[in-house]
């Protein structure tokens, strides 16, 4: 399969046009419209709403009742670009620092192809998901019934990979990214006045104590075999500039593979914030949420996709045992409910192109969106293949 320049130029103008106009988790409203018209053009048959904003594509060829899965995400992230290049986001505050602009635009690419192909026998739904960035779109779009109301045999999703050189692909079997947990610490002490600490109970004290010591977590109550994250990343007080504060927040997430870790990391965090703030005589409450689900690549999905990524890209440059990544994804919860596998495919290593996923510099590399397209083509022939008489 080869795209021709026109084609590959028109990829670039899709994805450029939903960076210049972004929209956060269950507003993509915009792009929802152009991604279901764009699939109408092409001939699909095209249901919208569903999980509120998400956009699924139907293409059916010849007889068989099999089917396939391939889902791309569409939502921005509440961030403010950085970037100076004509496509830049024209919507302060947020921007796609994720690369799911490209994400869309190279499955539009393959619906493009696909239909006005005979390559394939069999159905492929094309899903088109709100809300990956809060974790909450997948779930919206299988409570609304995707997958009773578009069966698949599997399903598969593609992410970009900053450091990852252009035209690689890497994948692994079993987990390849991690579960999400978010926690809101209140510590609630007694304010006062700066200049007299000492008829106060000082929460930051106790905050910046239990900071610490959520450290230890990781370096001593998980196996070293094993393995966890544990970040703090807000820290809010109700002080002033000679005001002790009588309450403060702390927020953070953590990060693992294991259930066993999890209930861990949950447990000591508990007790550490119960004891630090019992021997200072301050009152606690901790809120603990599970966000994210690991994602579980099936083995014989995997070995389709690894089949699809070398065809189009070359056995050198797939790599069929890639580290397991610490980031979590909400398509992992589609592959709790069907078998499948999820992909990274290399966005480059300098530049806006290499800058870490979130930055406020980074930008999808235009220059793999035909390999991107190539690779979803290459899964359908591989996953629908043509029965030979």
């Amino acid at each position: 399969m080869e795209t021709s320049k026109d084609v590959h130029a028109e990829m670039i103008a899709w994805r450029r046009d939903v960076h210049r106009h972004p929209e956060v988790g269950f507003n993509e409203f915009r792009t929802a419209e152009k991604v279901a018209n764009l699939l109408r053009e092409f001939g699909l048959e095209v249901h919208t709403g569903i999980g509120q904003t998400g956009v699924v594509g139907v293409l059916r060829c010849g007889t068989s009742e099999r089917s396939i899965g391939l889902r791309a995400d569409m939502d921005a992230l509440p961030i403010h670009e950085m970037n100076d290049f004509d496509h830049k986001s024209k919507q302060d505050g947020v921007f796609h620092g994720c690369g799911h602009d490209g994400h869309t635009a190279m499955l539009l690419g393959a619906a493009r192809h696909l239909s006005q192909s005979t390559t394939f026998d069999g159905t492929v739904i094309f899903i088109f998901q709100p809300n990956e960035e809060e974790g909450r779109g997948a779930a919206a779009m299988i409570a609304d019934g995707l997958f009773d109301r578009f069966p698949v045999d599997s399903v598969y999703g593609m992410h970009n990979m900053p450091g990852v050189p252009v035209g690689h692909f890497a994948v692994r079997k079993g987990p390849i990214m991690a579960f999400e947990d978010n926690f809101v610490i209140t510590i609630t002490g007694r304010g006062g006045h700066a200049s007299m600490p000492h008829i106060s109970i000082d929460p930051m004290v106790i905050g910046a104590e239990i900071i610490q010591a959520l450290q230890t977590i990781v370096a001593r109550s998980i196996n070293p075999q094993q393995w966890g994250v544990v970040s703090v990343t807000e820290l809010k007080t109700d002080g002033a500039r000679n005001v002790l504060p009588s309450s403060v927040t702390i927020k953070g997430d953590t990060r693992g593979i294991d259930v066993d870790v999890q209930k861990i990391i949950e447990k000591r965090m508990r007790e550490i914030v119960e004891g630090v703030c019992l021997a200072h005589g301050a009152k606690s409450e901790v809120e603990y949420s599970h966000e994210f689900v690991v994602m579980v690549n099936t083995d014989a999905e995997t070995d389709a996709v690894i089949e699809a990524a070398r065809k189009v890209a070359g056995d050198d440059c797939v790599d069929g045992h890639c580290p397991t990544y610490s980031c979590s994804e909400d398509f992992a919860r589609m592959l709790q409910v069907k078998p499948g596998c999820y992909i990274l495919i290399g966005n480059g290593e300098s530049g806006s192109h290499g800058c870490a996923l979130h930055n406020p510099s980074y930008d999808f590399n235009d220059e793999i969106l035909s390999l991107g397209t190539h690779f979803w083509v290459s899964l359908v022939e591989t996953q629908l293949p043509l029965v030979k008489m």
